[in-house]
């Protein structure tokens, strides 16, 4: 039996910063995935271009998405695996003896793997600290440690923390002052806020569509500036589909493609990509027009209720300084995980990170949901 996909059930669904829904998702994901299936298991020659072919589908709508040229991106398993696969590319001759610059409120995974790459590559992590009392890390702060000894600098377009955003024209011109490589991090703000990857002028960019691009795990993708592109950077770990014609099975004639298919390695992943898609295309689409203004007429209201509450609010007040997403704190008498638990059963979604809530609406959300936070989340 064909079970329904029930959207009115999703009125609440404050999620957004975790994991997106768009209208008509899991029929269009089922329907997918049903194809894929059909593909692969069809007994002809031809199902590896099934898979190829969406796979590319997704690398070209993001490409459209973000305004890059397609042969500046690719795909990688998450958002760690490909700042992994473009910092290891950079190698030690870029990195050596220098600085790479991160502010402390990064999405904690990067974290991890810059500080294991720094022993072997041989570059010093310099992490910008929050102040003490603050919920996001300055770009004040940022650039005040920011000098000509940083070899790369990682900027968090939207923090997970705070949904504070990040005046990327600043920063830039600053970094370009000093020489930097420059890479941002866009997985917060990644289809809820445009982002014109050419016109920004960053080294490098990646996110997962897992978000506000209504994806599924496992999908991440990247771009490349083609610039670097030009100077050949070599990956690290290389493969088969990191050739021109993966199919070449020539030991003697192994040579990466001379795009950014270079980052490529071993056998690619189709079913995220392919889960992935819908959204995609979805966000890509008419249908998806104001979802922004719904997203900040939202917002807005949510903040006046964090007000109401005598809640400390995280997230910047100001709409062009903030993502997609309103983030408080709770009163310390407050169980974060029993609160989370009690919204769910009232069909309010949120999470929590301590004793921070996140609240983040997009386009299944109905402002129904404020009137059931009003009278659901405690008083300070």
């Amino acid at each position: 039996m064909k079970i329904r996909y029930d959207e009115s059930a999703h009125a609440g669904w404050l999620l957004y910063h975790s994991v997106g829904m768009f209208p008509g998702q899991e029929e269009a994901v089922r329907g997918a995935l049903d194809a894929f299936a059909s593909s692969w298991y069809r007994p002809d020659l031809q199902r590896w271009d099934f898979g190829l072919e969406a796979r590319r589908m997704v690398l070209d709508q993001w490409a459209r998405l973000v305004l890059a040229p397609a042969h500046a991106v690719f795909a990688a398993e998450n958002v760690t695996d490909a700042f992994a696969r473009f910092v290891g590319a950079l190698g030690p001759e870029r990195l050596a003896g220098r600085r790479v610059l991160i502010a402390g409120d990064c999405f904690p995974s990067l974290h991890y793997m810059l500080s294991h790459m720094a022993n072997t590559l041989g570059f010093t992590l310099d992490t910008v600290a929050l102040e003490s009392g603050a919920f996001y890390v300055s770009d004040e702060a940022f650039i005040a440690r920011w000098q000509d000894d940083v070899a790369l600098a990682i900027i968090t377009w939207v923090t997970s923390t705070a949904s504070k955003r990040a005046d990327l024209a600043r920063l830039i011109g600053h970094g370009r002052a000093q020489g930097s490589l420059i890479a941002v991090d866009i997985t917060q703000g990644a289809g809820i806020l445009d982002f014109d990857i050419t016109q920004q002028g960053v080294d490098f960019a990646a996110t997962t569509t897992l978000k506000w691009l209504c994806g599924a795990p496992g999908t991440g993708l990247a771009y490349l500036a083609p610039a670097l592109i030009d100077e050949k950077l070599e990956p690290m770990v290389q493969g088969w589909f990191s050739q021109p014609d993966p199919f070449n099975w020539d030991l003697g004639r192994f040579a990466l493609a001379p795009d950014a298919r270079r980052f490529d390695h071993g056998t690619p992943s189709f079913l995220p990509f392919v889960a992935s898609a819908p959204g995609l295309a979805w966000r890509l689409s008419p249908a998806a027009a104001g979802m922004r203004e719904h997203n900040l007429a939202l917002a807005k209201r949510l903040i006046a209720l964090c007000d109401v509450k005598g809640y400390t609010l995280h997230s910047p007040r100001n709409h062009s300084e903030r993502g997609g997403s309103v983030m408080a704190e709770l009163p310390a008498h407050v169980d974060a995980r029993s609160l989370e638990a009690k919204l769910a059963a009232h069909g309010v979604l949120v999470d929590t990170r301590g004793q921070t809530i996140r609240l983040s609406p997009g386009v299944l959300t109905r402002t129904s949901v404020i009137d059931s936070l009003s009278e659901l989340l405690p008083t300070a």
